[in-house]
């Protein structure tokens, strides 16, 4: 009997999967964000074959090692977070909470299907479509970086590309709980994203730059060793940095405001990471669990 209910529910979670995954292919979700990613890739291309600016394509007389990572770490770290954020927020910020609010929770959730299968299967086609669209960018950021260093592909970008994806899959456990907590599915989204694009980044910057307390807890700080890993040598854990006298009247002291600045390291920032994927993914359904679907 209980292998007849495991194969029944990894059946169950297959068919959510499938059906999800088409879905955005149908209601043509897909091929906005995709729109998106292309046009975000588009623009850096142009402005990297119109302008040459060197913070793309190096200081001349600067070895190739060193100009190819600027490259990438121009291009591809300061951009995935925002392809990651945004797949997030369109896979997966209204994958529970839009079963709410058109009302087709009340149809599936009746048969006889689990709502873990229900939940694991959507977050599953959001990873895949999510993952599809990161690989795309990974794609034209390593076509343009061949064009223009032939033949030098770091390893740092690659261990870069998969750390990005730990990040999608982190972010898309947060957004799914934002997703099971909510019964909007603009709520839902829009609070995925202000929190991934704003807030958390607000929070580093005054925990480390003004409390001086690292930012551990914060999972735009562990998704940091994308960028940090395409540097050479790794940016130091912690920095602090003197930015000038404080003047005090006739006691005037040469003290001076420090700024201190953080970067995790990378097994922190992957266990930073992994503790969002299970936290938020066991809350989010725990949330979808308890939920009723009531009019």
């Amino acid at each position: 009997m209980a292998t007849k209910a495991r194969v029944g529910s990894g059946s169950q979670i297959g068919i959510i999967t499938r059906y999800n995954f088409l879905n955005y292919f149908r209601a043509r979700r897909f091929y906005v964000m995709l729109s998106i990613m292309l046009l975000i890739s588009l623009l850096l291309t142009a402005v990297v074959g119109y302008y040459r600016p060197v913070t793309f394509l190096g200081i001349p007389g600067e070895s190739a090692s060193t100009a190819v990572l600027g490259f990438y770490g121009a291009g591809w770290g300061s951009f995935v977070s925002i392809v990651v954020i945004l797949s997030a927020a369109f896979f997966g910020g209204d994958a529970i909470s839009g079963e709410f609010q058109n009302r087709t929770g009340y149809f599936l959730v009746p048969n006889p299907i689990r709502r873990s299968a229900i939940y694991v299967g959507k977050w599953i086609a959001a990873l895949a479509a999510s993952t599809i669209i990161l690989l795309i960018f990974a794609g034209v950021m390593l076509a343009n970086g061949l064009y223009y260093f032939p033949g030098n592909v770091p390893w740092e970008f690659a261990q870069s590309v998969a750390f990005a994806w730990i990040y999608l899959v982190a972010a898309l456990s947060l957004t799914f709980a934002f997703s099971s907590l909510f019964k909007s599915s603009s709520i839902s989204i829009l609070m995925s994203v202000i929190l991934l694009l704003f807030v958390f980044g607000v929070i580093d910057t005054v925990s480390s730059a003004v409390a001086g307390v690292e930012p551990w807890y914060s999972i735009t700080y562990g998704a940091g060793i994308i960028t940090s890993i395409l540097n050479v040598p790794y940016p130091a854990h912690q920095l602090t940095q003197s930015l000038g006298s404080l003047a005090g009247g006739p006691n005037r002291t040469n003290a001076r405001f420090q700024l201190t600045t953080f970067n995790a390291t990378v097994p922190e920032g992957l266990g930073i990471l992994l503790v969002y994927f299970v936290a938020m993914a066991a809350l989010g359904l725990w949330l979808f669990e308890r939920k009723e679907f009531t009019s």
